[in-house]
């Protein structure tokens, strides 16, 4: 994410490309794009839960034939022609789909929440009803994207139960910032405190708003990107956006401001 704190107030810079290669974090920059975990994080998650990508696959029916029926040749298909093979119930497209594009899910998912708690859940969810609706898929070589618009979803419907249940007292209001699964090893403290309070004022606003926030200054993505992943029109995405940030600007403190002015 690229934010700059000035005079104690946040500002939104050019966003950095979310799968980028980790940098030295710089104390003092006030940019703490550097500063989150990239998504190899989330590919070691799902190394480690390669197993439960099989029993997603199982859940249809096999159809495989050819190359595929021997497990040839998969990691080298393209989306697309896995997509097509997995409507088809071949169980190891549907297996290379999850494997190839389980961790950008998963980064996806923890960026929103602010939180590793219950996401491994919320991806395996989404990658099911995926799975289930390929057929509905127009352009097959989009499916990236359009999984990445079920997760969002998923992760907005329990943003929305957890409120009303904090609300009725039935449940926590929000749940803590997981700066373990957020920020980069190389993340310095003050810039570990900046994503700790960006993120502890976001859990305040309502989820459609903190959800375009984060897909636009935190994931990066082009007004239009974000339009389709939130299933709403660019400009309700504009107003969502700009709400977030006057929020952020108004109430974000940088300590190092604090610290100048004592």
């Amino acid at each position: 994410m690229a934010l700059r704190p000035q005079r104690g107030r946040l500002r939104l810079v050019e966003p950095v490309v979310p799968a980028a290669p980790v940098v030295e974090a710089q104390e003092g920059a006030g940019d703490v794009g550097s500063a989150f975990a990239p998504e190899e994080r989330g590919r070691r998650e799902v190394r480690s839960g390669g197993a439960r990508a099989g029993n997603v696959g199982d859940r249809r029916p096999s159809a495989a034939t050819g190359p595929t029926e021997r497990g040839a040749g998969l990691t080298e298909l393209p989306d697309a022609q896995l997509v097509i093979l997995g409507a088809r119930g071949d169980v190891r497209a549907l297996e290379q789909l999850y494997r190839r594009h389980a961790a950008f899910a998963i980064h996806l998912a923890t960026r929103i929440e602010g939180s590793a708690r219950d996401v491994e859940d919320i991806v395996h969810d989404a990658f099911l009803r995926a799975f289930e609706r390929l057929g509905d898929l127009v352009d097959p070589a989009a499916f990236r994207a359009w999984l990445g618009s079920i997760v969002v979803h998923k992760v907005r419907s329990r943003m929305r139960r957890a409120r009303l249940l904090g609300l009725l007292g039935m449940g926590k209001s929000s749940e803590p910032v997981d700066l373990d699964a957020l920020a980069s090893p190389a993340a310095s403290p003050h810039m570990r405190a900046q994503i700790a309070q960006i993120y502890a004022l976001l859990q305040t606003l309502p989820a459609d708003e903190r959800i375009a926030w984060i897909l636009r200054s935190v994931e990066g993505h082009d007004l239009e990107t974000v339009a389709q992943m939130t299933d709403c029109s660019l400009a309700t995405v504009k107003r969502r956006i700009s709400r977030a940030q006057h929020f952020l600007d108004g109430h974000f403190v940088d300590p190092t401001s604090n610290e100048a002015s004592s």
